[in-house]
């Protein structure tokens, strides 16, 4: 789902669009006195004023400034960065180095009683090993991050991982059948964090489903996602991170979740597949 297709952005770009059409409007102004109070070409205002264009931080000051409104300057470029928050790319989020997004997610997760995870191509997070995470943020940072923290980045998603044993929460994860094969690990790496998965499928406040190969698809493989209780979904895409509020759209992805965990085994059934991918590790 690109970002350009998700209304939960669309429609708080929207909103403070709106708000900032009302700051014009209540000053007796029209789209060119604001540009010409501006110093900007009238198109300008017109491309904010109907959400075809994001303002800036300083954008939000000069309208407001020319709109006699500046009390209002720190609530609106709030309201910008809740928007840009809600679409990173990855260069972006991980700038700084990898650690900043696994300790900035810890409150959601301290929050959340009820976890949905879908994961087609990696194991998720709450459920890896060390090495294992490790290995796979190794990956990650010499694809795409300069800053060299990915020790950091490790020992945060282990702190993470206390919210599987604290507090009165559920957790159910699916994971398509490759992942048990995937070798983002060493061998034994590897065999370890499918151990684990054993031991974790266990835990009673835990479901592990496991798509396998040969159902019948009903629902084609999509992006990793998270639905967190039914407020907020989180999906990783190739070239960033975008955060879904809108109900409609956390709907959806409810939706997609449980026909994919019809498809899914569990149980018994799950853990001779993990066992069967840990025999052919030889």
């Amino acid at each position: 789902m690109p970002v350009s297709g998700s209304s939960s952005v669309q429609q708080a770009r929207q909103v403070l669009a709106d708000r900032l059409r009302e700051l014009v409007k209540d000053a007796g102004l029209d789209g060119k006195d604001l540009a010409a109070l501006c110093g900007w070409h009238p198109s300008k205002v017109s491309r904010i004023a109907t959400a075809k264009a994001q303002p800036s931080a300083d954008d939000i000051r000069a309208w407001c400034r020319a709109c006699g409104a500046e009390d209002q300057t720190d609530d609106l470029i709030a309201s910008l960065r809740a928007v840009e928050g809600m679409w990173l790319t990855w260069r972006r989020l991980e700038r700084a180095g990898l650690r900043r997004s696994q300790v900035e997610r810890l409150p959601l997760y301290q929050r959340t009683r009820r976890f949905r995870s879908y994961c087609s191509w990696a194991l998720p997070g709450l459920l890896q090993t060390y090495e294992y995470t490790e290995d796979v943020l190794r990956t990650i940072q010499r694809q795409r991050v300069s800053v060299d923290d990915v020790a950091d980045a490790v020992a945060a998603r282990m702190e993470r991982q206390r919210v599987l044993h604290e507090g009165q929460r559920l957790f159910a994860f699916l994971i398509e059948e490759p992942v048990l094969r995937n070798t983002l690990s060493s061998g034994e790496a590897q065999g370890a964090q499918l151990e684990h998965l054993l031991s974790v499928s266990r835990l009673s406040n835990v479901s592990l489903g496991v798509v396998p190969v040969t159902q019948q698809r009903r629902q084609l493989p999509v992006e990793n996602f998270w639905i967190y209780d039914n407020s907020q979904v989180n999906v990783e895409l190739v070239s960033g991170y975008l955060t879904i509020t809108q109900p409609s759209e956390v709907a959806t992805y409810a939706e997609t979740f449980a026909t994919l965990a019809d498809m899914a085994v569990y149980g018994p059934k799950a853990r001779r597949m993990i066992a069967a991918a840990i025999a052919a590790l030889g």
